[in-house]
């Protein structure tokens, strides 16, 4: 069986971003929806409007989002749409929330935990998807990328409570009043991506990963309080896997001897974040099995090998905007 290959670049520009896209060698077109978290008002870590945008522009793509769970500035949709415009996202390109009129229930194919997903009503009006994603730590996930934001990114207000309880409630109201298995949310999380890529390749669209390795820090975008990166920028990575994808980014991550990588891990392993990439593998949505292309130097290491440790952290990185990293010993921890 061939292996999955997920691109890697050093280069977190505009340019580094289409050139990622490229690789993936599928073009996608029709009517193309870009799942991208547009940030929580008052959070800095987010991907910037003039970073993403030129290839959302090339592809006359629709940035898509749904309402959160929690409550802050994207819990409705006039309000949603607001942040998103004061981020600099209406710039570039529409932005639809796909709940905005609604949802729909579709069904999990493989799991133990969520007889269904609940999706915004509007997923169906495009043609193909880009799932472009931050990775970060996670205050309840401990890790957030491709996987992520596909199971709850997707996810209606209401899908998001059904997935953050386990498949207990669908009620963002009732949510927050227990607490759940961490194992089994991990899980759930995993069933419901696959429950979109199920969905979607039963149509016979395309959907493709990217995901951007800066200003990675150990809270979420969602975060209003969302701490400064803990370590430095590493690169943008695609593949057509998302397993594969997220298991590169954990990779990197677990082989980097940027010394505040060690609280990225800490923060990873505290909430069984790895556990995400095993699980979906298991259920069938991807491999953690990987070869990393090196774009820039043209390259093809596999997972594992002792060369991935060249593509970890390099001096000559061109990096889209500068962040502060914080201090090992300022670190925000729970």
């Amino acid at each position: 069986m061939e292996r999955a290959k997920v691109y890697f670049t050093r280069k977190i520009t505009p340019d580094g971003l289409i050139t990622v896209y490229k690789n993936l060698g599928i073009e996608l077109d029709g009517k193309v929806a870009v799942k991208v978290s547009t940030g929580e008002r008052g959070s800095k870590g987010y991907l910037k409007a003039d970073l993403i945008g030129p290839l959302v522009k090339s592809l006359n793509g629709t940035i898509v989002e749904c309402n959160t769970a929690y409550r802050g500035a994207r819990t409705k949709t006039s309000e949603h749409l607001k942040v998103a415009e004061e981020h600099g996202f209406t710039k570039y390109a529409k932005v639809d929330i796909l709940d905005s009129e609604g949802e729909v229930k579709i069904p999990i194919n493989v799991g133990k935990h969520l007889k269904f997903d609940i999706i915004g009503s509007h997923f169906d009006n495009y043609s193909s998807y880009l799932n472009l994603s931050h990775a970060k730590g996670h205050i309840l996930a401990g890790f957030g990328a491709a996987l992520k934001n596909q199971a709850i990114g997707f996810a209606s207000r209401n899908g998001k409570a059904y997935i953050h309880s386990c498949g207990q409630t669908t009620s963002p109201t009732f949510l927050w009043l227990k607490k759940y298995d961490q194992r089994d949310f991990i899980e759930c999380m995993a069933e419901a991506a696959k429950a979109v890529s199920d969905h979607i390749r039963e149509r016979e669209k395309d959907i493709l990963y990217i995901s951007v390795m800066n200003a990675i820090s150990l809270d979420c975008d969602c975060d209003k309080n969302q701490g400064a990166p803990v370590m430095r920028d590493i690169g943008i990575l695609g593949s057509s896997d998302p397993v594969a994808l997220d298991q590169a980014i954990l990779d990197l991550i677990w082989c980097s001897q940027d010394p505040g990588a060690q609280h990225l891990k800490e923060r990873i392993d505290a909430q069984l974040g790895r556990h995400i990439t095993e699980y979906a593998e298991e259920i069938g949505l991807g491999s953690r099995d990987y070869e990393l292309v090196d774009i820039d130097n043209n390259k093809t290491i596999h997972k594992g090998d002792a060369e991935q440790q060249e593509v970890k952290e390099l001096d000559d990185h061109e990096q889209f905007g500068e962040g502060l990293i914080q201090k090992a010993d300022d670190v925000k921890m729970f």
